[in-house]
């Protein structure tokens, strides 16, 4: 459960147990999320067909969890009408919510990739590139849960200013990915695979650093979108 002085005991105890309520669940909701990712990297890497199955079959638990935590965030918004730092958690957890079903979609795909690797036989790489930004997205988006865990504004701060390292990383592996396709025709199709799975995981940090985002807002009240590294730590050191 969140640990933050911000959100403290409702005068409504039922409220505090429903806020109580939503907290686990979107917790919960980044767990899952985060061993989808694993397993889906873990089955290309691999190339192990039964894990890449595994996930597949799971995306469907993460769409029932998404679905759940609307409704729970909808039925706090039109009963309990939040104000204040109760109205900037749920909103904050509504759009984290949606960043973390995209982080799903995302690990599914690359499972998908796991998929038709082994099904034709496209063994030929060893996926380098892939598996140092895997490593780092999977550090990156667990911090970002971290950071809503403990409702911890500075540790959002180093994920969204981590974006641009992520974004170098990823350019210098298409760089590397392209090159190796120019220099050998014969693996353009197993590396075809190893670039979508490089996009997925672009993909995922930019929602790690969405979230860091949306816990910055629910924190301090400021919303920081489109803002620099720098101008968010002036904001979170102003009074």
């Amino acid at each position: 459960m969140f640990q933050s002085d911000q959100h403290k005991p409702h005068i409504s105890g039922q409220f505090n147990n429903e806020l109580g309520t939503l907290k686990n669940d979107i917790l919960a909701m980044g767990g899952l999320v985060e061993s989808q990712l694993s397993l889906a990297l873990n089955a290309l890497l691999e190339k192990n067909t039964e894990k890449a199955l595994q996930v597949i079959k799971r995306d469907n638990e993460v769409n029932a969890l998404e679905l759940k935590i609307d409704q729970e965030c909808a039925r706090i918004l039109a009963r309990r009408q939040p104000a204040a730092s109760d109205l900037r958690l749920v909103l904050a957890v509504i759009k984290i919510n949606m960043d973390l079903e995209r982080v799903g979609d995302e690990a599914a795909k690359i499972a998908r990739q796991a998929k038709v690797i082994v099904e034709n036989s496209l063994l030929d790489s060893q996926f380098v590139n892939l598996r140092l930004m895997g490593k780092q997205i999977i550090d990156t988006l667990r911090l970002a849960l971290d950071a809503l865990a403990r409702s911890d504004a500075q540790l959002a701060l180093e994920i969204v200013a981590g974006d641009s390292s992520i974004d170098a990383v990823y350019a210098q592996a298409m760089e590397v990915v392209v090159k190796t396709m120019r220099a050998d025709e014969s693996i353009i199709p197993v590396m075809l695979n190893e670039l979508w799975a490089l996009k997925a995981l672009e993909r995922i940090g930019d929602h790690a650093s969405n979230i860091g985002e949306h816990v910055i807002y629910m924190v301090s009240g400021h919303d920081v979108r489109h803002r620099s590294s720098a101008e968010i730590s002036n904001q979170l050191e102003s009074p």
